[in-house]
């Protein structure tokens, strides 16, 4: 477990007491006996009733798995199944209506909409280029990208196709025909954009034909300046900017009639920087290095110096864009998404802190208040660039079930604001809305937080694992990709909208939406993820900076408020629909239909386990069984292992099925990283690979599991392997 430091009674892992005193204190006001006594203090204080929820999400569990081994499936019995959840306590009274009242948030919160990038903060450069995906290149993102055809005339090839580029410029011009429309003509027939800067400053734009227009809407121009050396039109629309980048000298603005060299796109407006889902850290050194990264962005100092193209380079954060208003005062632009940073539920705990009878501390509580003194230095800078300009903390908090778990969440922050001696609310609680005792109380848990709020999001694939296990025992379930159609998931969509709206969240809070989980279908996403917005979603999760700039355009597309106006009465799902997860009529699967399932589950999580327990990598784009890049994370990993768990308890599968299947997979696993280094074959190694035992376990404990999570047997594995 490495070496202990002893700190007002608490057993603290050296590197992390080094880190807290030594780089994180400095600068905050606040002495080490402060803040030591504060945490002891609070894991005293709060570690007991952290347990105590715990222990009745387990006696819920139980009490509904014999309800199932008693009457099976809900069908039928749904007021029956509803009586009997209400009167165990997991289904709680709904509150009178109220609307929140977190007071004032940063726009890109309340006021502006569009994607949300997700990363691990683990990984310094991942979490800067985040940072910096508040702006990306359009030409590059649709060159680079299938969102253009890669067949005949437009494949990339190794030098630059001009076919191709013509054809970037073709969608660039649609997409600024939809955004900012001209009074006459398109913008594919421009042959100038110019400021005109004598009396009354203005865009006048010059077409092919030699006429002369505008914009349609004249607001839409908001300023002009330089970048890198080039003319810059700033535009905007629905509150997100896009940056014309004029150069004709320039290798690709000489090829464009108008000179244009790019088209800068305003795109992650919020970043959602991970210490949960998509981070391996299981003990106080790999714990310090999460902290860390977050400090360097709170701090605005993190850099990360690397090899690219056999040269050497460092990024750092982006500084913000200066231009000047069309009225002649300065015009600044954020540089850097808002950063959010997402803490690990309650449920696990670390030993990079014992408390004063040995015990691991609660992980998310020492998150709170770590991540938050972190935050200290962005509260007190004094001018810009900050992070928060409101002077918030945005705290996500994953993995609530229900209402009392949410107000434990909200007690815990206002204990950490008293200890570091910040006002009441000044952090503020994003709730994921992933598990089914906060999706089916969802109203109640906003009220909990309602001065704290400042989103709601759902996520599938947590929601999906939550309610194979929290219905383990009904009977086997669909094949997954069955459930992705079934109307229980349309309602929970529906629902967390619709409740979010009702409660007032319009205008002052985020509601969010899932993943995008295929970073190399930028088509595919440009196609269908439109309707996340259109459903009333201030924001959506994206994989990639490049992801993001192309989903930007969704929200140029979609007035979200206007989408949210028209929904706010639609009527609320019921809990019946929410409720509705089926069973599977085994009959109608043949033995190749499910070894095919099988197999696709534990090809996955060979995939991604392997990875998490012998190179501590939390979050990677995994080849599926296709060969198909996905991002996958933890919530990806308890789908499929609950998946495999249901089925066997059911007797769809054996054990023997099984075992047999993961080392078959594991040679495609083996094959799929054969480039990689650092990676260890399971192939021949099946009882001596920690990782692979890791995952056999997964699949075939997953049912005693607490709520399916897949967290306690990662971190135990990887820290045999790390002991070994």
């Amino acid at each position: 477990m490495g070496d202990y430091v002893e700190r007002a009674g608490l057993k603290v892992g050296s590197v992390l007491a080094e880190f807290i005193e030594q780089e994180a204190l400095p600068g905050t006001g606040i002495e080490a006996g402060t803040f030591w006594n504060g945490l002891s203090g609070l894991i005293s204080t709060v570690g007991p009733r952290n347990r105590e929820l715990l222990k009745i999400r387990d006696e819920l569990q139980s009490k509904v798995d014999d309800w199932h081994g008693q009457y099976g499936p809900i069908w039928g019995r749904e007021e029956a199944y509803q009586s009997f959840l209400k009167e165990i306590g997991y289904l709680v009274d709904e509150p009178a209506d109220f609307s929140i009242d977190p007071g004032e948030l940063d726009p890109e919160i309340s006021t502006i909409c569009g994607p949300q990038l997700v990363v691990p903060v683990s990984n310094a450069r991942y979490a800067l280029n985040a940072a910096n995906a508040r702006w990306g290149s359009l030409f590059d993102a649709l060159y680079g990208t299938d969102a253009i055809s890669r067949d005949g005339d437009l494949a990339p090839g190794k030098g630059y196709n001009a076919k191709r580029g013509d054809e970037v410029f073709r969608r660039a011009a649609e997409y600024l025909d939809m955004a900012f429309p001209l009074q006459s003509g398109s913008h594919s027939d421009v042959s100038a954009y110019q400021v005109q800067t004598d009396g009354n400053t203005g865009l006048s734009i010059t077409l092919s034909n030699g006429a002369t227009t505008a914009l349609r809407d004249g607001d839409a121009f908001a300023g002009y300046g330089e970048e890198d050396g080039a003319d810059a039109v700033v535009l905007r629309h629905h509150g997100l900017h896009m940056v014309l980048v004029i150069d004709p000298d320039s290798a690709i603005g000489k090829t464009h009639p108008a000179g244009l060299k790019d088209v800068l796109v305003e795109a992650a407006m919020t970043t959602i920087q991970d210490c949960e889902d998509s981070v391996a850290a299981v003990d106080a050194v790999e714990k310090t290095g999460v902290y860390r990264n977050w400090l360097g962005l709170m701090k605005g100092d993190l850099a990360d110096t690397f090899e690219k193209g056999g040269r050497m380079m460092t990024r750092t954060l982006n500084a913000d864009r200066t231009y000047t208003t069309p009225e002649g005062t300065p015009l600044v632009l954020k540089g850097r998404a808002l950063q959010l940073v997402r803490n690990v539920g309650h449920l696990m705990t670390n030993p990079m802190v014992l408390d004063a009878e040995g015990n691991e501390a609660g992980e998310g509580i020492v998150d709170a208040a770590v991540t938050t003194l972190c935050a200290l230095h962005d509260l007190k800078k004094p001018d810009a660039p900050r992070n928060s300009e409101a002077g918030r903390v945005y705290i996500v908090k994953p993995k609530m079930h229900g209402p009392a778990e949410v107000r434990f969440a909200c007690d815990i922050f206002a204990a950490v604001e008293d200890m570091l001696g910040l006002d009441r609310n000044t952090i503020k609680i994003g709730i994921m809305d992933e598990e089914r005792r906060t999706s089916s109380n969802l109203k109640a848990a906003i009220y909990e937080a309602r001065e704290r709020l400042f989103f709601i999001n759902t996520g599938f694939l947590d929601r999906t694992g939550d309610e194979i296990h929290t219905s383990m025992r009904a009977g086997p379930v669909p094949r997954k990709a069955q459930i992705k159609s079934e109307k229980w998931l349309q309602s929970y969509e529906d629902r967390n909208v619709l409740i979010g709206l009702s409660c007032g969240l319009s205008g002052k809070a985020q509601i969010g939406k899932g993943m995008w989980a295929m970073p190399d279908e930028m088509a595919g996403m440009l196609k269908t993820k439109a309707a996340q917005p259109n459903q009333g979603a201030n924001c959506a999760w994206v994989p990639s900076p490049t992801a993001a700039t192309l989903h930007a355009l969704h929200y140029h597309e979609v007035d979200v408020f206007a989408a949210q106006k028209r929904r706010h009465n639609e009527a609320t799902p019921g809990l019946d629909a929410l409720f509705s997860m089926p069973v599977q009529d085994m009959d109608v699967l043949d033995r190749d239909d499910i070894i095919e399932e099988l197999e696709n589950n534990a090809q996955g999580i060979l995939g991604y386990v392997v990875r998490w327990v012998d190179q501590g990598v939390g979050c990677s784009k995994v080849p599926d069984i296709h060969d198909v890049g996905l991002m996958e994370d933890r919530a990806t990993l308890r789908i499929s292992s609950q998946h495999i768990s249901n089925w066997l308890l059911h007797g769809v599968i054996a054990k023997s099925d099984v075992r047999e299947v993961f080392e078959r997979m594991a040679g495609v696993v083996d094959r799929q990283n054969e480039s990689d280094p650092f990676y260890q074959p399971m192939v021949g190694n099946f009882e001596t690979s920690v990782a692979f035992q890791a995952a056999l376990e997964l699949a075939m404990e997953g049912v005693s599991q607490p709520s399916g999570y897949t967290e306690p047997i990662l971190h135990r594995r990887r820290l045999e392997l790390k002991a070994g």
